[in-house]
């Protein structure tokens, strides 16, 4: 032990290893202000309904870079929760998610009554497209986006690519979006009679993207219809893929059917997959919403 120490001391004070320790402390700062980002909560206004929790996690995952972006709204006529998921195989994967989160979230607040849900996510998904374009400066890049809208017991919501939004209750987590990627153009294929099992499951391009903001061609979003009728003990899920294709569902419903606040259980669902330590682990984001309504 006593030799460790020195020779680290004559380490430390050689002056021509100066320049690499510098280089060293750099890092390790850097490291460490991208792990106290990871950890910090969305700031939220005091002035939140009463009875709504907000909780969210994230991790970095292995990537080098988070392309993940969310944010929440809380205003006196309902709740916006959006959740983007910048495609990390494109260089503007970051600069898309955040800027179209922050759009939607720039549109909720701008607004001074609960709006025409279709209405709403029709122009600020749209916004947010031009935007992202505008942005991105000719660089190649998009965003997976789900967004909530939530008034009284009322769920609104619009998505395009594979990000998710669920219901966990009583015990069970409720799919309510579909993903837009070529996998379930083939479930649909198949079903049809087009394609053969077989032919669904091998297709190699199963998992890419066909919808999703940030490029020339977007139409428009999936908005739903009809809201979802919340209920008591309801809990709403938004997650990106790298959250789902890390946990199982039913280690995701063990987790959220245990008595802890939505930050909490946002945050063991984090800590569990950084426990698995996956060696491609996708950027992964969270929030969870609960009570209220």
């Amino acid at each position: 032990m006593g030799a460790t120490v020195n020779t680290f001391m004559i380490l430390w004070h050689d002056k021509e290893l100066t320049p690499y320790w510098v280089l060293v402390a750099g890092c390790l700062s850097i490291w460490l202000l991208l792990f106290v980002r990871s950890r910090i909560p969305v700031r939220q206004r005091d002035d939140r309904p009463v009875g709504v929790q907000i909780g969210n996690g994230q991790t970095i995952g292995a990537r080098s870079e988070q392309d993940d972006y969310f944010a929440c709204a809380v205003e006196p006529y309902g709740v916006l929760a959006v959740l983007a998921d910048g495609i990390s195989g494109l260089s503007g994967g970051k600069v898309a998610s955040t800027t179209a989160v922050e759009t939607f979230i720039r549109e909720f607040e701008a607004l001074e009554r609960f709006p025409d849900p279709a209405e709403f996510w029709d122009a600020s998904s749209h916004a947010a497209n031009q935007a992202i374009l505008r942005n991105l400066l000719g660089v190649p890049g998009g965003t997976t986006l789900v967004s909530a809208m939530i008034k009284g017991r009322e769920l609104y919501w619009g998505a395009v690519g594979d990000s998710i939004l669920a219901v966990f209750r009583k015990g069970e987590l409720l799919a309510i979006n579909h993903k837009h990627t070529l996998e379930t153009q083939l479930e649909e294929q198949y079903m049809s009679g087009e394609i053969s099992e077989q032919e669904a499951l091998d297709n190699p391009q199963r998992k890419r993207l066909v919808n999703y903001l940030g490029y020339d061609h977007f139409k428009q979003m999936e908005i739903a219809d009809e809201p979802f009728a919340l209920q008591p003990a309801d809990k709403i899920v938004l997650c990106s893929d790298g959250v789902y294709n890390s946990l199982t569902e039913m280690e995701l419903e063990t987790i959220l059917a245990k008595d802890m606040t939505p930050f909490d259980a946002a945050q063991t669902i984090i800590d569990l997959i950084e426990e698995k330590q996956l060696v491609h682990q996708d950027n992964a984001t969270i929030i969870i919403l609960e009570q209220g309504w």
